[in-house]
């Protein structure tokens, strides 16, 4: 038995997230990502003597956005503290952040598995600042700090020890990503640091209640590297209580170029940080006012979308993820399908020419040519029989992204791919056809039915693949069955 068979695996997430605010949480200077180093640092962010920080009113609402999608309890009143840590880029020598009384309370994530809803609990999502960034790749001799990041708003998202896989793990993490783009508080690029993740793994053994050892691993940004990371943690740890050692309580940082990970130093307490409220903020109210008028801002969720996808118009459920993906993929497969009559079909249109053709080019569906009444037209089109599925994917549906003013069904016929649709006419095709080959007749008689693939291409080909193949298709078995070789 492998010895990881006896262990059990838990995580609870971290998840920093920067807001897409257009001015720092506690100052004026610009919150940009492209900025030159050190551009956007005024006299709050650099920590000069006698500043007092200002809060962002924006901020607020795009945390409650967040902490009502997962099913937080908003604060009537929070406040903020100070988080004592001195590192380069941490100007004051504090963070701001909360602690006692965070903006939203509990809560929890709903992630799905084999088609099985899953709930992932929250402690908070509290709101704090960042910290700037240390460069150390411009000289081997020395750092440098920019200062840009300082000051930029995160809410950091912290789940429950409730993950039990590194892929429930990605699972979560993909559905903050998702929530953060649908409410617009966050681009939910991880390649720019736009949600961060640390991952708090332990290791016990199967049916202790009590937790082992937390080891916390540091600022991943992909999924891929939170799911590599938690399994190196998860068989290294493992493999230490096998052999008699203990787990260090301990930070580390993950490699992404080797697939370890390293220890950075001994883990903090939260009494290291020495919080305590920050004299310059007062406590923050939110009435029940504001608080209905964010929750009508609300119109669309990832899990809203997935449900009413799946529940309201049929989706499987894995055409169903791939829309929900995308935010704006989503808003228009929603209306879409409002609209269609025959709603799987335009759902495998979405999910196929349709996707296919926003990937090779690179955009998004805001970009896509081709009204919406039209492509339910060609898809009704195709469902009626009056030209192939193929034809019009391949050929129609390429006109049309050229030419989307275009009449649907005189481009069909321009392009000469109305298919024929005379029972009496492609009865005939068919017998001419068998007449022509009659050895292959005799063999699918004997058993070859594999032929009757054969067969349908030499008649769509000889077509042009403008038969219904559904009706050529029942007379051709029909033929075959009735056909008498002499």
């Amino acid at each position: 038995m492998n010895f990881t068979d006896r262990y059990e695996l838990v995580v609870g997430l971290e998840i920093h997230v920067q807001l897409s605010t257009k001015s720092k949480l506690f100052s004026g200077d610009t919150n940009s990502y492209n900025a030159c180093p050190n551009e956007n640092v005024g006299v709050i962010t650099a920590a000069h003597p006698g500043t007092l920080p200002r809060l962002n009113k924006n901020v607020i609402e795009q945390a409650v956005r967040v902490g009502i999608v997962f099913n937080c309890e908003i604060a009537s009143e929070f406040s903020f503290d100070r988080k004592n840590y001195f590192y380069p880029d941490l100007p004051k020598g504090y963070q701001l952040t909360q602690d006692q009384n965070p903006i939203c309370k509990n809560g929890s994530i709903l992630i799905r598995k084999n088609g099985i809803e899953k709930s992932v609990g929250l402690f908070k999502i509290h709101l704090e600042e960042d910290a700037g960034k240390s460069i150390h790749s411009h000289d081997p001799h020395c750092s440098s700090v920019d200062f840009n990041r300082a000051g930029i708003p995160l809410i950091e998202i912290v789940t429950k020890p409730e993950i039990y896989s590194s892929e429930d793990a990605v699972k979560v993490l993909a559905e903050v990503r998702r929530t953060v783009r649908y409410l617009a508080v966050s681009d939910g690029d991880m390649e720019k640091g736009s949600i961060r993740c640390d991952a708090n793994i332990s290791v016990r053994p199967k049916g202790q209640k009590k937790l082992g050892k937390k080891v916390e691993i540091k600022n991943m940004n992909s999924l891929k590297n939170v799911s590599r990371a938690i399994d190196f943690e998860w068989h290294r740890q493992t493999k230490r209580l096998e052999n008699g050692f203990h787990i260090v309580s301990e930070t580390r940082t993950f490699d992404a170029e080797k697939g370890v990970t390293y220890g950075m130093r001994t883990k903090e307490e939260l009494n290291d940080y020495r919080y305590f409220p920050d004299p310059d903020l007062s406590f923050i109210t939110i009435d029940n006012g504001q608080l209905d008028k964010i929750l009508k801002s609300i119109k669309v969720t990832p899990q809203k979308a997935y449900k009413c996808l799946v529940d309201d118009y049929s989706l499987p459920p894995n055409h169903a993820e791939v829309i929900v993906e995308s935010p704006s993929l989503a808003e228009y497969s929603l209306r879409l399908l409002s609209k269609s009559g025959n709603r799987r079909s335009t759902g495998n249109w979405i999910i196929g020419p349709v996707k296919s053709y926003l990937n090779s080019k690179g955009i998004n569906i805001n970009q896509f040519p081709i009204p919406d009444d039209k492509l339910l037209e060609l898809i009704d089109l195709v469902d009626k029989g009056k030209v192939s599925y193929t034809a019009a994917s391949q050929q129609v549906f390429k006109y049309l992204i050229q030419y989307s003013d275009e009449d649907v069904v005189q481009v069909i016929k321009k392009l000469d791919l109305m298919q024929e649709g005379d029972e009496d006419l492609m009865r005939t095709m068919v017998e001419e056809l068998l007449y022509e080959m009659p050895e292959k007749v005799k063999s699918y008689k004997n058993g070859k039915k594999g032929l009757l693939g054969m067969f349908m291409g030499r008649l769509m080909k000889k077509n042009n693949g403008k038969l219904d193949p559904k009706k050529v298709n029942k007379l051709l078995q029909e033929s075959l069955e009735k056909f008498k070789i002499t």
